[in-house]
């Protein structure tokens, strides 16, 4: 019998945990593992009748479009845009969507398979990613979302929160707990008090749109988008004039890249190129762009990272047609080049510890969950500041979910 379920929906995987009559807590089984990608693939077939429009969610969805990046579209980080009321809806295919409804669509795809339960716990950010951000309209959202995906009434919950409710079953005595949390789209902290009995006490939150996927682009931006020309010159009636810059805006997200693959945005970019300092590294562009390599191009990149928390160097590796890269980066190099986001991490520690009214000494534990968690420099901003004693990890990828399963438990 399956007393709860708890929904972690993220950015760039979402987890499903089942907690049972007994207690106990699983997580949904995937092709892929715990772990379900958070993406949308749409493409149209044509049938007898008319032209019917077709998706797929999550790792099929990604094989749908590499199978066809020109005819498909991809849509991914949607949970990005729950706050932001520019968007109001998409059109895919001459087909209008909301934002809830797009969410919908995966959710029902995530979910399928699972179980009812008379309780469903949600999780949300503490801040919802992006600039100008309306929290209140992104809960209002995601609510919308679920929903649209036939489940009314859920339970929202702090995702930190949820990671804590897990983090606590470790628990033998009382602690005044800080949790990190960090995704692939924003990283949350909340400080909570556990009593001896399993009562919580929130005291404290706080989040900022930096995390995983950030980390990425400054890769890319610093060993990989020089290579290809940003930063070069090219010359306009003999005057030099810098590379456009927002030729690489799009590595921000390696679907956006899809986007550029238009005869006129080619057009511009080959031009640039004829007068260009080194007119091969906008043609190695164009060759990226043209053949959607920014899938390959991020899973190098993120495989590099991953192997940056494991060693002091790494060599990135990624190869397409004449464009090859071999590049040594070293785990300072690479802390370098996120030292601005560590420094607003670490800002926003600090506030969620000034809004709980209490010092660091007074913190018994520190759970940090969330794959960024395991970057060496950000794990240094809580030793600093709590010792490394007090860290504590496990579950990284699947902590939110079954901490918003056992929310879900009967009073």
């Amino acid at each position: 019998m399956i007393q709860a379920i708890g929904i972690d929906f993220g950015t760039t995987n979402s987890v499903v945990a089942l907690l049972h009559g007994d207690g106990s807590v699983t997580t949904q089984r995937y092709a892929t593992g715990d772990v379900f990608r958070s993406v949308l693939c749409f493409w149209t077939e044509d049938t007898a009748a008319r032209r019917v429009l077709r998706h797929a969610a999550g790792p099929e969805a990604i094989t749908a479009y590499l199978e066809d990046p020109l005819d498909s579209r991809l849509i991914m980080s949607m949970k990005t845009y729950l706050a932001q009321k520019s968007f109001t809806e998409t059109r895919i295919f001459g087909h209008p969507f909301t934002l809830e409804r797009l969410i919908g669509r995966f959710l029902r795809t995530l979910l399928v398979g699972i179980p009812p339960a008379s309780r469903i716990i949600v999780g949300r950010p503490v801040r919802f990613a992006g600039e100008f951000v309306d929290d209140a309209l992104g809960a209002e959202r995601l609510r919308g979302a679920y929903a649209d995906a036939g489940l009314e009434g859920v339970t929202l919950a702090l995702e930190p929160e949820a990671a804590g409710t897990r983090f606590a079953r470790s628990l033998t005595e009382a602690a005044t707990v800080l949790i990190g949390d960090f995704g692939g789209g924003t990283s949350d902290f909340s400080v909570m008090r556990f009593d001896a009995s399993g009562g919580a006490t929130p005291l404290g939150h706080a989040g900022i749109g930096i995390a995983g996927d950030v980390f990425d682009f400054r890769i890319i931006d610093r060993a990989i988008a020089p290579l290809l020309g940003k930063g070069d010159t090219y010359r306009v009636m003999g005057k030099p004039l810098p590379v456009p810059p927002e030729y690489y805006s799009g590595f921000a997200r390696w679907h956006l890249l899809s986007l550029m693959r238009t005869p006129r945005t080619l057009r511009a970019i080959a031009e640039v190129a004829r007068t260009a300092q080194h007119p091969g590294r906008l043609r190695h562009l164009i060759a990226l762009i043209e053949d959607g390599l920014g899938y390959a191009l991020y899973q190098a990149v993120s495989t590099a990272k991953a192997e940056l928390s494991r060693a002091d160097a790494t060599v990135l590796r990624f190869g397409h047609k004449d464009f090859a890269v071999e590049r040594t980066i070293t785990r300072q190099e690479f802390e370098t080049w996120i030292a601005g986001d560590l420094v607003r991490l670490g800002t926003t520690m600090d506030q969620v510890m000034a809004g709980s009214g209490i010092s660091p000494d007074a913190v018994d534990r520190v759970f940090l969950t969330g794959g960024t968690a395991f970057v060496p420099a950000v794990r240094r901003l809580f030793e600093a500041r709590f010792g490394a004693a007090r860290l504590a990890g496990g579950g990284e990828f699947v902590s939110v979910a079954e901490g918003l399963a056992l929310l879900g438990q009967p009073a």
